[in-house]
């Protein structure tokens, strides 16, 4: 599945809510999310129109490993197919 090319920050951190992350603050252009489970996790996505592809990466890869998923099973979870 390949990354989508026109997701903004502010769409990923609406996204992201349904695995219990939430929008803890805003700092000028970043929002910080935390995910409280186990141990506090911290993201912090720009707010861009569009994200770039290779930092849209990393945040997902960040948060499957947090969730112990790959990447691959993140992205069918968040937009299917």
């Amino acid at each position: 599945m390949k990354l989508p090319r026109d997701i903004s920050g502010n769409e990923l951190a609406a996204l992201l809510q349904k695995f219990g992350y939430k929008i803890t603050r805003q700092s000028g252009s970043h929002l910080r999310l935390t995910r409280i489970a186990e141990e506090e996790h911290h993201i912090t996505i720009p707010i861009h129109k569009n994200l770039k592809v290779g930092t849209l990466n990393n945040i997902l890869k960040d948060v499957a490993k947090r969730l112990g998923k790959t990447k691959e099973e993140l992205m069918k979870d968040i937009w299917g197919s």
